[in-house]
């Protein structure tokens, strides 16, 4: 019998506040972590996730990718084409993160998640903070190859569990949690959690 694809988040930072982040998230929501992913470089290989991913007991299944500021396309980036050429994966999701890296094209998001806990139709910086001058292009380490590989419901957020303390785990990481629930109800994945929406900050 052949076994659905699995349902797989993408979410480009991994550094270790980024990984208790997003894995307090996936458990609350009733999802997976893949917390080997984590890591500055992204420390696996396309083909080593999509092993781990298909052990994982529930979806979704979120999956975390950093270049480490690497120029061109770096592991973390060479890893996410893998997984969305693959056909075991179906990625329903990205979370695209912003930071201060320099000379990226950036990855053009209709939304983004703002550290105020707000759906906007804008970028946002690496603080959260919606900036109409970004002219909708999140700049981060590993972001540029989403639009080349037509990711969908691909979100913007600010620098994961920070965010000037706004997503930090002590308040339950609202800002991340809305971007999963995001993607999920945008997916038509399943209901997110309790249902409830997040309290706004």
């Amino acid at each position: 019998m052949d076994r659905q694809p699995r349902k797989v988040i993408l979410v480009t930072d991994g550094d270790h506040v980024a990984q208790k982040a997003v894995e307090m998230v996936a458990k609350e929501l009733g999802g997976r972590c893949i917390s080997l992913s984590a890591g500055n470089p992204t420390p696996l290989r396309g083909s080593q996730m999509v092993e781990l991913i298909k052990m994982a007991p529930h979806d979704p299944v979120l999956v975390m990718f950093d270049d480490n500021g690497d120029f061109g396309r770096g592991r973390g980036e060479r890893a996410i084409e893998y997984l969305v050429k693959h056909p075991d994966i179906e990625v329903i999701g990205a979370i695209a993160v912003a930071s201060n890296t320099r000379l990226v094209q950036g990855a053009t998001v209709a939304y983004s998640v703002d550290n105020s806990g707000r759906i906007v139709e804008e970028a946002v910086d690496k603080d959260g903070y919606a900036n109409k001058e970004l002219k909708h292009r999140i700049y981060g380490d590993t972001v540029d190859i989403l639009n080349a590989l037509q990711v969908q419901n691909v979100i913007g957020i600010g620098d994961i569990g920070k965010m000037e303390g706004r997503d930090s785990l002590q308040n339950g990481c609202p800002i991340t949690r809305l971007a999963v629930q995001w993607i999920l109800e945008r997916s038509g994945t399943h209901d997110t959690g309790n249902g409830k929406t997040p309290p706004h900050l």
